[in-house]
């Protein structure tokens, strides 16, 4: 695919139904390609290298379609000497393929691909090819039983948690840092009492009144007025009484 990229892969990856994953075993680090694929209930096509492993431990022979060369045979036919021309003569298609390669197409040809094929062949295709055809052919026959092809897309998404964050970080916790897990106290959630639900009436918005407003204006204060003094009367004299004698 060309110029690909996140905003692609977010139309691609839930719209496939098989993910190839061709790298030659033991030759590729650990993508996350596959894993986003699996999680979106395609079905992994591949050999045994990188988060393969991985996704075939968690799903299980009947859930994936795997072909090719183990890590150890491809160690082991490196030492004897790989002869990519020797596969290539004992399989009628495969040098069928290899020919219309080097032969091109409308005048344009790829001998730079098909001699490194029959030379070098780093990678080991030729190697695998007999066997990628098999797995096609068994993926091409699942695929034709809805069935099972959902049974093995549910088994695929229900498998990829191995992938997450969570398990990630506890395993590097575990044996790369060997550190112990550090537990806080959950905070009791605050309980807020609910109000009763408004009634329709209360739910009505409030009608304006449409009284004047009546502003009483300040009446001013009157002062108190001031008391003059009264003048002190004259005290009278008490009349002095005799008592008449007899």
């Amino acid at each position: 695919m060309e110029d690909y990229n996140v905003s692609l892969a977010e139309m691609l990856m839930p719209a496939a139904d098989i993910s190839e994953q061709i790298s030659l075993a033991g030759t590729e680090a650990s993508g996350t390609g596959n894993m986003k694929l699996m999680l979106n209930g395609a079905i992994t096509l591949g050999t045994l290298d990188g988060a393969n492993v991985e996704i075939h431990d968690a799903v299980g022979d009947d859930n994936i379609f795997i072909f090719g060369l183990k890590t150890p045979e491809v160690m082991e036919l490196q030492k004897k000497g790989y002869n990519p021309m020797e596969y290539m003569y004992n399989n009628e298609t495969l040098k069928s393929a290899v020919e219309f390669i080097q032969a091109g197409v409308n005048g344009k040809s790829f001998g730079e691909i098909s001699s490194s094929l029959m030379n070098v062949d780093q990678y080991m295709a030729l190697a695998d090819f007999a066997d990628y055809q098999k797995a096609q052919k068994l993926s091409a026959q699942a695929y034709q039983d809805k069935e099972r092809f959902a049974k093995m897309s549910l088994m695929n998404i229900s498998g990829a948690g191995i992938f997450s964050a969570d398990r990630s970080i506890m395993d590097y916790a575990n044996n790369i840092w060997h550190t112990q897990p550090v537990k806080f106290k959950e905070e009791a959630p605050k309980t807020s009492k609910k109000s009763a639900p408004m009634t329709k009436e209360e739910k009505k918005p409030a009608k304006k009144s449409t009284a004047k407003k009546v502003e009483k204006k300040a009446e001013p204060k009157k002062e108190a007025k001031k008391e003059t003094p009264k003048k002190a009367e004259p005290k009278k004299s008490a009349k002095k009484t005799t008592k008449k004698s007899k």
